[in-house]
């Protein structure tokens, strides 16, 4: 287990709307984050994003299954995002299964997130998300 992503996990788990400003405890002035929607360069890039984040969803909170340090100053967190956004699945609370890969010295340099952005939106969008639904149960 590893000390560095055990802290990482309980602050990053703290965050909300109104306290933004841990991301500056957590990642470095020229972190890079990247996820299958979006790449951010830069500590205020990604302070903005987290804003726009929670200024768009009615709930969002993320559990932590497990970390991993595959070497120093790197490792994968196992995560499942839970939220609720006012224009998907009807309001209603959705979950979504991911993993982080870090890079860090003394704060993350680095955050790669992997998960399905089908699942995380694209699902949950009236008419598209059932034909989506429909795609993935055929290709299954």
């Amino acid at each position: 287990m590893s000390a560095y992503l055990q802290h990482f996990t309980e602050r990053f788990a703290t965050l909300d709307s109104s306290k933004l400003e841990l991301l500056g405890d957590l990642y470095s002035e020229d972190v890079i984050f990247r996820d299958p929607l979006h790449q951010i360069s830069g500590l205020p890039a990604l302070r903005a994003y987290f804003a726009q984040l929670y200024a768009n969803v009615a709930e969002v909170r993320y559990s932590f299954d497990g970390h991993d340090e595959c070497q120093p100053g790197q490792g994968y967190i196992r995560w499942t995002l839970h939220y609720r956004h006012p224009r998907l699945a009807g309001g209603k609370p959705i979950s979504l299964q991911g993993c982080s890969h870090l890079r860090w010295r003394n704060r993350v340099h680095f955050h790669q997130d992997y998960f399905d952005a089908g699942a995380l939106l694209y699902e949950h969008i009236p008419v598209m998300g059932g034909a989506i639904r429909w795609l993935k149960g055929r290709l299954a």
